[in-house]
């Protein structure tokens, strides 16, 4: 048959396609229960059917980060940046993205422009002070450091 075969679950119950929003709400419901290489295998899904949909790149971007794939995910909130410029939490997923890909002077930047777009989050102060000052030869990015696995959630854009 020439027919073109859908992935599973490309139909929702009632026999229509999924859409884009059906696909956010699945992959930021696989987010929740942690299952991250799930959640962005449908975040690219409905980043395919509406690109460039900041909501999206958030999602896909924190699956990303969170299954282990930094440079993606960097990638990813750099194209929400374009979209959003001033999104304070892109700049801290970027900068934390750099820090596990051991580029700190570049995570730095971001980390100080999350800080100043929203000065009174806590998760953003706190990843900046523990990558140190530019000068300080024990600032190496670590990416062992605390703040680091579990940091990509929504907790962190309040």
């Amino acid at each position: 048959m020439d027919e073109e075969r859908e992935p599973r679950g490309a139909r929702r119950r009632d026999g229509e396609r999924e859409t884009a929003y059906d696909l956010l709400r699945r992959g930021q419901a696989l987010l929740e229960r942690r299952h991250f290489a799930q959640a962005a295998i449908v975040l690219e899904r409905a980043d395919r059917q509406e690109p460039a949909r900041g909501s999206i790149l958030e999602a896909l971007g924190r699956a990303y980060f969170n299954s282990g794939q930094p440079d993606r995910a960097c990638t990813t909130f750099e194209s929400l940046l374009e979209i959003e410029p001033s999104s304070h939490y892109a700049h801290y997923a970027i900068g934390q993205s750099l820090k596990r890909l051991g580029r700190a002077d570049r995570a730095r930047t971001h980390l100080r422009l999350a800080v100043a777009l929203n000065p009174g989050n806590a998760l953003y102060s706190g990843a900046l002070a523990r990558l140190g000052p530019k000068d300080d030869p024990d600032a190496t990015g670590d990416p062992d450091a605390a703040d680091e696995p579990d940091a990509m959630d929504d907790q962190a854009k309040a």
